[in-house]
């Protein structure tokens, strides 16, 4: 009997355990949408909104809204039913992408698809998100060109302040008369770790490419291995880019036609200023200044935007290596362009047309820049001695010598 009497309130308070832990799994599930959704939205570059919001302890639904900070280019609403359990949160809904100001929906209305579907998991005692979509093959015909793309795979993972994004895209073909493109499969792996609010992120992306295909009646070229490669960081003090390209190999007519590699780095532009301008754009967009033109535009972030060159930008060339064996000519090249960012009240976005302005900009603008192992066609159309084999470009305030000689005019 006192093991009897123990068994109902054993009962009830299980019971009561697992109706704490279902509302607890709602609100974590919804407490973190928001946090995601509010750093999605600091990072600048988008407008971020939910609607239609219904919140319960078993199950929530709602529609998010994605769009660009200005302007109404294009929408992106993901609709999504979440069913809450004590340990896991199962998401799935739609995705659907609307163009243009009249927000005409590309699946439906002007592709005869239906919108993607996407499902995730989200685990309440880790707080991390795993997910994926699928996107259906499709064709579209007009008159002589057709958009042929096979389909594709998308795979998100991650957690607050650390998102993982792996996309696998099938061929793509799009054919245009005689003429035609095909690209593909291609697959693109991308990092985004940040701080609270977008205060400083960092994100890598890798893009490769295994084929790319141009055929028209005089010029067949294929391309294999193409990979892009971008790192871009935010720190406390600056803002750095990175952009890496390896071409693979170009073929035409049986032979290679150009292979190599490309390494660039921008960097010293000011983390504060740049900060203070993506505030300022999410005030002129919440504010439903939309339809600004370019001067209105210019003239409310024309301060801030300057502001980030006081630290003195420079771009790197860190390598460039080409070379064609077909042609017989080779490139190997290495130099670096600075930005005088001393007295910038002299300087004016708005007037960016006005060739005095355009002077000034140019002044600004020193750097060097050496081609190893010149080609012999190369210093021939430069008025260079054709036993020259390196070439030194010197850029001071604007102005561009060649192995010390002023520039010559390229073209007439």
């Amino acid at each position: 009997m006192r093991k009897e009497r123990l068994i109902v309130p054993l009962l009830i308070f299980l019971l009561l355990l697992w109706l704490a832990g279902q509302a607890l799994s709602s609100h974590f599930f919804e407490r973190e949408m928001a946090r995601t959704l509010s750093d999605l939205e600091a990072r600048g570059e988008l407008v971020v909104s939910r609607s239609e919001l219904e919140r319960g302890w078993w199950s929530s639904t709602g529609r998010i809204h994605l769009a660009p900070l200005l302007g109404n280019v294009w929408q992106l609403e993901l609709t999504y039913r979440a069913r809450h359990g004590v340990l896991n949160t199962h998401l799935n809904g739609e995705a659907m992408l609307r163009h243009g100001p009249e927000a005409a929906q590309l699946f439906g209305d002007l592709l005869a698809s239906s919108p993607p579907l996407w499902q995730a998991s989200y685990h309440t005692l880790t707080g991390t998100l795993e997910g994926g979509l699928r996107l259906s093959p499709l064709r579209v015909t007009q008159q002589d060109r057709e958009l042929v793309f096979d389909g594709g795979r998308l795979h998100f993972s991650g957690e607050q302040g650390d998102w993982r994004l792996r996309a696998h895209l099938d061929s793509w073909r799009l054919t245009d008369g005689t003429a035609s493109l095909a690209i593909g499969p291609s697959t693109l792996n991308s990092h985004y770790a940040y701080t609270e609010d977008a205060h400083s992120f960092t994100q890598e992306d890798r893009l490769q490419v295994e084929s790319v295909a141009w055929r028209q009646p005089l010029l067949s070229l294929d391309a294999s291995n193409l990979r892009v490669t971008n790192r871009t960081v935010l720190d406390e003090r600056e803002l750095r880019m990175q952009l890496a390209v390896d071409l693979g190999e170009v073929h035409t007519a049986g032979e290679v036609l150009l292979t190599g590699d490309l390494l660039l780095e921008l960097s010293r532009l000011n983390a504060d200023a740049l900060r203070v301008s993506t505030s300022r754009l999410r005030e002129l967009a919440a504010s439903g200044h939309h339809e600004l033109g370019r001067r209105e535009l210019l003239a409310q972030l024309e301060p801030h935007l300057i502001e980030t060159l006081k630290d003195s930008p420079r771009l790197d060339l860190l390598s460039l290596q080409l070379d064609s064996p077909m042609m017989g000519l080779s490139a190997r090249a290495d130099g670096s362009l600075f930005f005088d960012g001393r007295r910038l009240d002299e300087l004016s976005l708005i007037d960016a047309d006005d060739p005095s302005m355009q002077a000034r900009w140019r002044q600004r603008l020193d750097g060097d820049l050496t081609w190893y192992d010149l080609p012999t066609v190369v210093a021939l159309w430069l008025g260079l001695p054709l036993d020259t084999r390196t070439l030194e470009v010197d850029v001071g305030r604007g102005q561009v010598r060649v192995n010390s000689r002023p520039l010559p005019q390229l073209w007439r």
